[in-house]
């Protein structure tokens, strides 16, 4: 299990990219959230088993590519208790 933080920046907000990657975790065994961020980035962790988060963030890559300017991951501390992926507002 592993879990990842990632800022996606460029015009990320307002296109749909918080219901996007919801809906794209319905597809994927993966719990995390998703917020957009007073700056104008968007704020996603994704937790799940390493080659399905990769399968995830591969898919929110290529659907919302147009959008995206550059992104920043970073792994950090799984969380235990986290029933499902969500967006946070």
């Amino acid at each position: 299990m592993i879990r990842q933080r990632i800022i996606f920046a460029g015009r990320v907000q307002g296109v749909g990219f918080r219901a996007t990657a919801k809906a794209i975790a319905r597809n994927h065994t993966v719990t995390g959230w998703v917020r957009n961020e007073d700056n104008g980035t968007v704020l996603l962790e994704v937790q799940g088993e390493p080659a399905v988060v990769e399968a995830f963030v591969q898919e929110l890559n290529r659907d919302m590519a147009k959008f995206i300017k550059t992104s920043a991951s970073a792994e950090i501390a799984a969380v235990s208790d986290e029933p499902d992926f969500s967006i946070r507002r």
